[in-house]
This record gives C-alpha cells, sequence and structure tokens, in this order.
C-alpha cells in the first residue's frame, strides 16, 4: 500500500513539473500591446451587430434583434459610425456592458 502511495505521489509531482516546465516555456512573459496579446484578444473577441446610436452624451451600440444597447470604450472610432449600421469585433465586459473594441466596420446588411 505504501508504495502504492508513493508511486502515485511521484508520479503526481513529475506530472506537475512537466506542466509547470511547459507552462514557462510556451508562454514567455510579454509586455502589454504586443502581438501575442492582441493575437489573445482577438481569440476571445466576438462580433457584434447593430446601429451607433446616441444615449446620453455617450455612443453606443444599439443591436436591434437583442434590444440591447452596448456601451463603446472607444468612442473615437465609434464616432465616424454614427447613425450607422456596424459589425463590431470587441471581447465585452459583462459587468458593465461594454464592449472593448478590436475593429469596427459598416456593417453589409441594410
Amino acid at each position: 500500500m505504501k508504495r502504492i502511495l508513493t508511486a502515485i505521489a511521484t508520479l503526481g509531482l513529475a506530472s506537475f513539473a512537466l506542466n509547470l516546465s511547459a507552462q514557462q516555456t510556451s508562454s514567455p512573459q510579454s509586455q502589454p500591446g504586443t502581438a501575442q496579446q492582441q493575437v489573445d484578444t482577438q481569440s476571445q473577441a466576438q462580433n457584434f451587430e447593430g446601429k451607433i446610436t446616441k444615449s446620453g452624451d455617450k455612443l453606443v451600440l444599439q443591436d436591434a434583434s437583442s434590444q440591447t444597447a452596448y456601451q463603446l470604450d472607444d468612442q473615437d472610432k465609434a464616432k465616424r459610425y454614427e447613425g450607422q449600421k456596424v459589425k463590431v469585433v470587441a471581447t465585452m465586459d459583462s459587468s458593465t456592458n461594454t464592449l472593448h473594441i478590436v475593429d469596427i466596420t459598416p456593417s453589409e446588411s441594410r
């Protein structure tokens, strides 16, 4: 019984060491704004479609299909599309209902 427990503990520690080593070699520490972070952000981003409208003094993305208005973190990017239907690639902060814009383009559907 003691040998079995020792073997299990040894295998567990070896597996942990291999995982730790693999993480250190495969994901080097990156600086803010690096290409790796941009790829990570884009891989987590989602597509949203709607119309850029004013809500008070802020621009929002009004999604007609879900009747949801999303706050937009980059007002400058959104300003040139005010009143237009757009497709927004963004990550969403669900706690504040804010879209962190990665890309914004005019929508193909009219």
